[in-house]
């Protein structure tokens, strides 16, 4: 059975996109950081050495992506083909798509609910995760309890204004440490939700 788990880049201060975040600027502005551990220096994507690339390994090999409108906006729905990996992406959203999502075969959009989303993209998914993304989404999945896991990578730089990934939550969320990497670019940190 697939587990759904939000992979996510924060700094040591809650924040996960920068001041100025929007479709102009995703991620708002120094948001470099937050993906440093795992981006070369033209900003390509790279597979780190030693555990942190057991951990980059782990997150392209998920069956299914859940991304929420905003971020799948910012994005473009990654051209309709999440990092060339093939699978398919849920979008839950109360609106119908936007016009280029026409294009765009693997990216459906589910309007009824946050748990039909995450249903649609586990049975997807198979045996593999469904990879998580989207602060706003990630806390309406915990909300509607079908968020498994969170693989937080926590990087060592306070930026002090931005957008929080943890600033709407419902209710108090309950975690068990799975697994704990500490790397000089990021502490990789990997929670259960507590059912």
């Amino acid at each position: 059975m697939s587990v759904s788990v939000l992979y996510m880049s924060m700094s040591l201060d809650g924040y996960i996109a920068g001041p100025n975040d929007g479709p102009g600027n995703p991620g708002g502005d120094g948001f470099a950081p937050l993906h440093a551990w795992f981006h070369g220096p033209d900003g390509e994507f790279r597979r780190p050495a030693g555990a942190a690339g057991e951990l980059y390994d782990a997150a392209f090999a998920t069956g299914a992506v859940l991304v929420g409108r905003r971020t799948a906006e910012q994005v473009d729905h990654w051209g309709g083909d999440h990092h060339g990996r093939g699978v398919p992406i849920f979008v839950p959203s109360h609106r119908p798509p936007g016009p280029t999502v026409a294009n765009y075969p693997l990216v459906t959009y589910v309007t009824d609910g946050i748990a039909a989303a995450m249903a649609r993209a586990k049975a997807a998914a198979g045996d593999r995760e469904v990879l998580v993304h989207g602060g706003y989404t990630a806390q309406r999945a915990l909300d509607a309890g079908v968020l498994d896991e969170l693989q937080i990578h926590q990087i060592p730089v306070l930026f002090g204004a931005g957008r929080r990934l943890f600033d709407g939550l419902a209710t108090r969320v309950e975690l068990d440490v799975i697994r704990v990497i500490d790397t000089p670019e990021a502490t990789h940190l990997r929670y259960r939700v507590r059912r």
